[in-house]
C-alpha cells in the first residue's frame, strides 16, 4: 500500500490492512487524526478529545500487534457518539444535565471496540474523542446539541442530520475512519445518508444497549458508521452478541459478516453478484413528498442494482404514513419514563437555589434540559397519563404491530427492502424551525425503527447542489449479512462512497 495517500483518507479496512503490514504504525495514524480534527474544529463534531488518552491506547494497540495480535481492528481509530458512556472522557448525551459526568464504567459497545476485558479482549480500537449528537439523541438535525450544533462537511450552511450528526460528519470530514452511532427512528441511517457515508442500524436486539443513555428503549440500537459496507461489517463484527447485563439483547448467534459479505451468491455467476436477489420497492416511498432529485439518484441506484442481476419487485407497506403518529407517541413515551432520573438528586446538574425538593426537581430539569427534550417528555407524559393510555399510547402499540406485519407481508415478495431514506438533501441550518416538519422527515425511516428490522443507507449519488443523497436497504430480521453483502456488491461497482467534501 502506497502511504503517499494521507493518513487521514485510509479507510477501516485500508488502516488495518496497513497496520498489518507493518506500513504504519497506530500511534502515527492516531496522531495524524488528531492533527486534523484540530483542524476542522469548526465543523463541531467533537465534544471532548483527550490527545493524551488516545496516543496511550494506540501504544497498547501497538505493543498488542507486536506480540502477535491479529485482530483486524487493532489500532484503528474511531470516535464514539456522546450517547455511549465512558471512563476515560466525559459523557454528556449532548446535553447540559450531564455536563462534566463521567461514567465508572464503559458501555458493552465501547468495552468490545477498545480494549475489552481480561476475560474477553476487545477488538483494540483507539478512541479518539466523543462525538456531539442532538440532546439524548432527541432530533433530526444535531441543531438540539446544548453545546454546538453541527455543520455538514459538504455544505456548512447544512445541517448533517440527527442525532447522530457528530458521527456523521466527523467520518464525512475524515476527522476519523469509523464511528458508533444509535438509530432510534433513523438516527444512523438519516445522517449518513445527508454525509455521504455508510452505516447500519442492525436487528434490535444484536448489539447491547448496556452503557447506552436510554431515549426510547424499545427503539433504541447501536450501529456502525464509516466510508464503506466492508468496514461496516468488520465493526458490526466486534460489537454484536449477546450481554447478560442487557435484559433487551438477543440470544442469537452472530454470524460472520465479513466472510458473508464476500460470498457469492448461488449460481450468481461473477459480472451479476446479486443474481437472484429480489429487491422490493415500497410504493408508498415513491409518492408525493419525495423530492425529484433524490428519487433520480435512488433509481439510477437501482438500476445498478439490476445490472448486477438483482430483481425489483413492487410490494407495499401501506401503513407507512401512521409511523409518524406511531413513534411520536411511542418514543415520547419511553422518554419520559427514561429521563425521570434526571432530577439533580443522584448525578448530573442540580439547580443551585431551591426552596424544596418539589422546587429543586422543577429548576434543575427547566435548567438542564432543551427545549425539544421537554417538548417531548411532556408528550411522553400526557400519553401515558390516566385517561389518556388506552386512547393514544396503546393504540400506537397495536398500530406498531400492524407496520411489523406489513413488513413480513412485503418480505413474502422479496429478500431485501430498498428505498430513499430521507425525501430530501440537506436542508439550511434552522430551515425546520417547526418541530413538526423535522418530524416529518423521518418518514421513510420509521417503519424499520418500529419493526426492529435492520436498515442501512448507502451513498447514492448526488441531489440539489452537489449534496449526497443515500439508499436505504431493510431486510428482514437477524439478515444484516445479506444488507451488507448487497451494499457491497453495489460499492465495488460504484465510487460514490469514495467521494469526500472539499475542506
Amino acid at each position: 500500500m502506497s502511504l503517499a495517500k494521507p493518513l487521514h483518507d485510509y479507510s477501516v479496512a485500508e488502516a488495518s490492512a496497513a497496520l498489518a503490514a507493518y506500513e504504519v504504525t497506530s500511534v502515527d495514524l492516531t496522531r495524524a487524526l488528531l492533527d486534523r480534527v484540530k483542524q476542522h474544529e469548526r465543523l463541531g463534531a467533537f465534544l471532548c478529545v483527550d490527545e493524551d488518552a488516545a496516543i496511550r491506547q494506540a501504544q497498547a494497540a501497538d505493543a498488542r500487534r507486536k506480540a502477535g495480535d491479529p485482530s483486524p481492528l487493532l489500532g484503528v481509530p474511531i470516535a464514539h457518539k456522546d450517547i455511549f458512556v465512558t471512563r476515560d472522557w466525559p459523557t454528556t448525551a449532548a446535553s447540559r444535565m450531564l455536563e462534566g459526568y463521567r461514567s465508572p464504567f464503559d458501555a458493552t459497545v465501547v468495552t468490545r471496540l477498545g480494549a475489552g476485558t481480561e476475560q474477553q479482549p476487545g477488538a483494540g480500537m483507539v478512541t479518539l474523542g466523543k462525538l456531539n449528537c442532538d440532546e439524548f439523541a432527541m432530533g433530526s438535525a444535531n441543531e438540539n446539541s446544548a453545546y454546538a450544533r453541527v455543520l455538514n462537511p459538504w455544505d456548512a450552511t447544512r445541517i448533517p442530520g440527527g442525532s447522530s450528526g457528530g458521527s456523521a460528519a466527523a467520518v464525512a470530514a475524515r476527522l476519523v475512519p469509523a464511528a458508533t452511532g444509535t438509530d432510534t427512528g433513523g438516527s444512523i441511517r438519516q445522517p449518513a445518508a445527508l454525509t455521504g457515508i455508510t452505516g447500519i442500524k442492525p436487528t434490535y436486539g444484536r448489539c447491547s444497549r448496556y452503557g447506552m443513555i436510554a431515549f426510547a428503549s424499545s427503539l433504541d440500537q447501536a450501529g456502525p458508521m464509516a466510508r464503506t459496507a466492508e468496514d461496516c461489517a468488520l465493526l458490526l463484527q466486534a460489537m454484536s452478541g449477546f450481554d447478560e447485563r442487557d435484559a433487551t439483547s438477543a440470544q442469537q448467534p452472530v454470524p460472520d459478516f465479513v466472510a458473508a459479505l464476500k460470498a457469492p451468491r448461488e449460481g450468481a455467476p461473477a459480472a451479476r453478484p446479486l443474481a437472484g436477489l429480489r429487491i422490493g420497492l415500497p410504493r408508498e416511498f415513491f409518492g408525493e413528498g419525495l423530492g425529484a432529485d433524490v428519487e433520480q439518484a435512488v433509481r439510477a441506484a437501482l438500476a445498478q442494482f439490476e445490472a448486477l442481476g438483482a430483481t425489483l419487485v413492487d410490494v407495499s407497506l401501506p401503513r407507512t404514513e401512521l409511523s409518524i403518529p406511531v413513534y411520536y407517541i411511542i418514543a415520547p413515551a419511553e422518554a419520559s419514563s427514561n429521563l425521570s432520573r434526571f432530577d439533580g438528586v443522584k448525578f448530573g446538574h442540580r439547580a443551585s437555589d431551591y426552596a424544596d425538593l418539589a422546587d429543586m426537581y422543577r429548576k434543575t430539569r427547566a435548567e438542564g434540559f432543551g427545549d425539544e427534550v421537554k417538548r417531548r417528555i411532556m408528550i411522553g407524559t400526557y400519553v401515558l397519563s390516566h385517561g389518556y393510555y388506552d386512547a393514544y399510547y396503546l393504540q400506537a402499540q397495536k398500530l406498531r404491530r400492524m407496520i411489523a406485519d406489513d413488513f413480513q407481508a412485503a418480505f413474502q415478495q422479496c429478500d431485501v427492502i430498498a428505498g430513499p431514506v430521507t425525501p430530501t438533501v440537506a436542508w439550511k441550518l434552522g430551515d425546520k424551525a417547526d418541530p413538526l416538519a423535522n418530524y416529518l422527515a423521518d418518514i421513510y425511516t420509521l417503519p424499520a425503527s418500529l419493526a426492529g428490522l435492520p436498515g442501512m443507507s448507502l451513498p447514492a449519488g448526488f441531489g440539489a447542489d452537489g449534496l449526497p443523497v443515500g439508499l436505504q436497504l431493510i431486510g428482514n430480521y437477524w439478515q444484516e449479512a445479506g444488507l451488507l453483502q448487497a451494499a457491497h456488491a453495489f460499492q465495488q461497482a460504484t465510487d460514490w462512497h469514495q467521494q469526500a467534501p472539499a475542506l
